[in-house]
């Protein structure tokens, strides 16, 4: 029974994992970002592997035969370290990657590289929602005179980095309506998000959409050079034909 690694944190990660338990050897590997996260039902390690090094050691130890790259779409560093480790040892190696999202008459988007970027887009005195996650806050620094929100899961042990700033505690997924409901209450005029793809957060944009506000979007970043799947069962297809 071969054994698969499947670097997880995304609802297609869960999905895979669950279906494929019966056929291989199953490790997971979380970032560790939240602090319950759910549990997985499988041999599961927390925490990074200590860059391309590490993983490559982690590789050979657990005997790993394949590695599924289910993290979120901007997990890039890990992206390019799997790539780099897999070509180091040998062992098969695919993503699995959600479809990005694309707008829809009514959106009204605009789309970035790089954080900064907003500064030169959001006008000052506005109410931002930054649907980026925490680790990202550093980078918009630049945006002084308007007021940021940042919803996280857990409650976070600093303060918000920035003076007109404060956390949002929620745990996803939201519906479109009750994303309408605190963008109203919050009186919400811009939203920053990456494009991460999935139904899951697809609520807050057709929530802006209804709303008529105006969205920066991330690009996604650049990935390796190998196999890429875009579904749960196009990446069972592909473990199958190994």
């Amino acid at each position: 029974m071969k054994r698969v690694l499947v670097l997880a944190g995304t609802s297609e990660a869960r999905e895979l994992i669950n279906q494929i338990l019966n056929q291989y050897q199953v490790v997971a590997s979380l970032a560790g970002v939240t602090r319950e996260p759910i549990d997985l039902g499988c041999e599961t390690r927390i925490g990074g592997f200590g860059g391309v090094n590490g993983l490559v050691r982690f590789l050979e130890m657990a005997a790993i035969d394949v590695v599924v790259d289910a993290t979120h779409p901007f997990a890039a560093q890990m992206t390019w370290n799997a790539g780099d480790a897999c070509a180091v040892t040998g062992v098969a190696h695919v993503i699995l990657q959600r479809l990005g999202w694309k707008p829809e008459v009514g959106d009204n988007w605009r789309y970035i590289e790089k954080f900064e970027e907003t500064v030169g887009i959001i006008p000052e005195g506005a109410t931002v929602f930054l649907g980026t996650g925490r680790q990202t806050l550093d980078q918009f620094s630049g945006l002084t005179g308007r007021r940021l929100l940042c919803r996280v899961i857990d409650r976070p042990e600093r303060k918000f980095p920035f003076k007109m700033g404060q956390f949002v505690l929620g745990r996803p997924p939201f519906s479109v309506e009750e994303e309408v409901a605190f963008f109203e209450a919050e009186g919400i005029d811009w939203l920053v998000v990456k494009n991460a793809g999935g139904l899951r957060s697809r609520s807050k944009l057709d929530a802006a959409r209804q709303l008529g506000l105006p969205v920066v979007m991330q690009k996604r970043p650049k990935r390796p050079n190998v196999s890429v799947v875009w579904t749960v069962a196009e990446c069972m297809a592909w473990l199958d034909a190994l």
